[in-house]
């Protein structure tokens, strides 16, 4: 039996007594219609996996509108202002994009749904998510009476990837046990091979897109050392007292662009999808990014690395030292506008539940619910050491969002303080540059 008849055959087990055995009417909202608005990604994957078991259960009928990820945020913001409301449950990028939506009042807040014993089955446990997940999807950031706003659907921590057939023919299988002593092999890798070969490949486009690698790369830096919301660990508690200057960010963003140096010849023109698959096609020795590419690179129907990859959390600083790395997540919430809020809460609590989220998360690798880590039918669809990676990686991962509105013109400062570096520029000169910057935009 395949991986994937195994995991239909577990959902239909589990979702019997999700429906039958407890005091809870699921079918409170039959009859209902509801439309729900995503990007094509290995989420609504799982959620179509298992939307025939929801119909029946609920009574509810599931409209599904998919868009390219690339089309999906215009039509995204487009849907949540519209006059009558064209989406009932949408993905939410758990980021600056939510925050400017909440503040804009475009979600619906679910703190009401999941406090509310007749609209929130007893089994539901919303503590099984991480406190560190929930933080992100909380609003105001910080506050006593916060609401949530999504739920955590998936996450991504940011993780070293590398081809074990390419080490093994130039570092003798040896994967360095430091950040610096990576960016070395990577240069070594490309030189031996005459460039045929990449040494490492990373997001190097100009883009605020990228941030989020590039926080966690900063927080390897950082350390155990405080950072707070909502200005995160780029501004010193205030948003007039930006610190990229700060020598653990500069060593951050310095680690960055050494391995954008040892990458392809055209790496300032990799986004996520050109960089993953370039690292798919078995073209470059190291990748560090989001942990959620490791399933895809284990498809030997698509990966020409499946079976040949290596995980491991990021090289620390310094060699036996803590790493550290940083998480950013798709949350599933419900517009201010939607039609239908109710029996979108049913499909929410549902899709996110603790009996069917193993059932999805073995489409993505990102579950984010804790005991969803310790359930077979998730781990055994998994490679064993990418679970291992993602769950030592998960105890010193930190949210990578800015409570900011208008972050990305903000962040893309940062971005080109690592461009600068790319291009040559030494480190000190090229925060203490992106410093004045920032401070100017201050007024």
């Amino acid at each position: 039996m395949n991986t994937r008849m195994l995991l239909l055959l577990c959902a239909l087990l589990l979702l019997l007594p999700l429906a039958q055995a407890e005091d809870f009417d699921w079918m409170r909202f039959a009859g209902s219609e509801i439309t729900i608005l995503m990007p094509e990604h290995p989420v609504l994957d799982g959620m179509r996996s298992v939307m025939d078991d929801f119909e029946a259960a609920t009574g509810i009928t599931v409209n599904v509108e998919a868009l390219a990820e690339n089309l999906y945020f215009d039509r995204m913001e487009v849907a949540l202002r519209a006059d009558s409301g064209v989406m009932d449950v949408y993905m939410v990028p758990m980021d600056s994009t939510a925050f400017t939506q909440w503040s804009n009042g475009l979600i619906h807040p679910l703190s009401p749904y999941i406090n509310d014993a007749s609209m929130t089955s007893a089994g539901y446990d919303f503590a099984d998510f991480p406190a560190g997940f929930t933080q992100a999807t909380q609003y105001p950031p910080g506050a006593m009476d916060a609401q949530d706003y999504a739920i955590p659907v998936s996450f991504e921590a940011y993780t070293l990837f590398w081809n074990m057939d390419i080490v093994d023919e130039y570092l003798d299988g040896v994967v360095p046990d430091t950040m610096g002593g990576l960016i070395e092999a990577a240069h070594s890798i490309s030189e031996a091979s005459g460039g045929m070969v990449a040494g490492s490949v990373m997001r190097g486009i100009r883009s605020h897109t990228i941030m989020d690698t590039v926080t966690g790369m900063v927080f390897n830096n950082w350390g155990e050392a405080e950072m707070t919301l909502p200005t995160n660990v780029w501004y010193d508690g205030d948003w007039s007292m930006p610190r990229v200057d700060d020598e653990r960010i500069t060593a951050g963003l310095s680690h960055y662009a050494g391995l954008m140096s040892a990458g392809p010849i055209n790496v300032q023109a990799l986004d996520w999808p050109d960089a993953s698959l370039l690292f798919q096609q078995g073209r470059a020795g190291f990748f560090i990014d989001a942990s959620l590419f490791g399933p895809g690179f284990e498809d030997p129907d698509v990966s020409a690395v499946a079976g040949k990859t290596g995980y491991a959390v990021m090289p620390p600083v310094e060699a036996g030292g803590d790493s550290w790395t940083g998480h950013w997540m798709w949350g599933i919430g419900i517009p201010a506008n939607s039609q239908n809020p109710d029996a979108a809460w049913y499909f929410i609590q549902w899709m996110t539940s603790a009996d069917v989220e193993p059932v999805i998360g073995a489409y993505h690798g990102g579950a984010a619910r804790v005991s969803t880590w310790d359930k077979a039918e998730y781990v055994d669809a998994l490679n064993p050491l990418y679970v291992d990676t993602v769950l030592e990686a998960m105890q010193t991962s930190r949210t990578t969002v800015v409570f900011r509105e208008g972050w990305s013109e903000y962040a893309l400062v940062i971005v080109d303080a690592i461009q600068d570096m790319y291009g040559g520029m030494a480190a000190a000169d090229a925060t203490a540059k992106a410093q004045q910057r920032l401070l100017d935009m201050e007024g």
